[in-house]
């Protein structure tokens, strides 16, 4: 069976059942359980199928994911308040730090702001790799990857698999919706999932989000906000809502 016939395969039978572990397609088209988890990775890449734990499952039924906005928009969205709330970030790093920015707008404006002293910088973001590009004191590690065009960002099994390999101080990140109740969301999976590896990754979590995103329900799930250490948003966020993060949550919240 050729490769093109086997990826066929895999995904009609996985439509077909809805769902089918990798032991069963191993027996199924003949070859190891290694190869099958190559060929879900590609085929997950391709949009043709959404891996499980020890499987895949079908994406022809599962609601439309939302399009990530172009990192062009999203860079002159709420671009003052991103820009303090980057600079108040920055004051939490230190020489010698490990840290990781994600691909997010604020993180690239964090970048900008970095002064050259030695530290360790991962990220996934093309954005925030280049902006880091003339810091001579900065160490840049990039995930590489999937390349997610919309965001110049780096998602998928290899950039997952990579993190794998490091461990940070702090990690910095946004998201697009943050909910009292139901944690912090994505537009996408591939972007939750890297945000989750990301978040098991570090001593301690940032979160940067401007206040327009607090009662947002994105459409993939990536953490609770028992997960977040810290809050960094703007003063527009609503006194009710600051009031309920002191209440019901440990997260220390910093508003610029």
């Amino acid at each position: 069976m050729l490769v093109a016939e086997r990826y066929e395969r895999i995904v009609g039978l996985v439509n077909e059942r809805g769902s089918i572990r990798v032991t069963e397609l191993s027996e199924l088209c003949q070859v190891t359980e290694e190869t099958i988890r190559r060929d879900l990775d590609r085929l997950e890449q391709a949009g043709r199928l959404r891996r499980s734990h020890g499987g895949a499952v079908s994406v022809k039924d599962l609601p439309q994911q939302q399009p990530e906005i172009p990192y062009a928009e999203r860079e002159i969205t709420h671009a003052e308040e991103k820009k303090r709330i980057a600079q108040e970030a920055v004051q939490l790093i230190r020489p010698k730090d490990r840290i990781l920015l994600d691909a997010s707008s604020t993180a690239w404006y964090m970048a900008s702001y970095l002064p050259d002293f030695p530290l360790t910088v991962l990220t996934n973001s093309i954005k925030v790799a280049t902006e880091l590009s003339s810091k001579e004191r900065i160490e840049v590690i990039s995930t590489g990857g999937l390349l997610a065009q919309r965001s110049l960002s780096f998602v998928g099994p290899l950039a997952e698999r990579s993190l794998d390999l490091y461990h940070v101080d702090k990690v910095f990140l946004s998201c697009k919706g943050v909910h009292l109740d139901r944690g912090i969301s994505e537009s996408n999976e591939l972007q939750a999932r890297i945000k989750q590896k990301m978040i098991g990754m570090a001593d301690e979590v940032v979160l940067l989000a401007d206040a327009s995103k607090f009662g947002v329900q994105a459409f993939t799930h990536v953490a609770d906000m028992s997960d977040i250490n810290r809050i960094i948003t703007d003063q527009r966020l609503p006194q009710e809502t600051r009031l309920q993060l002191a209440e019901r949550t440990e997260i220390s919240v910093q508003t610029v």
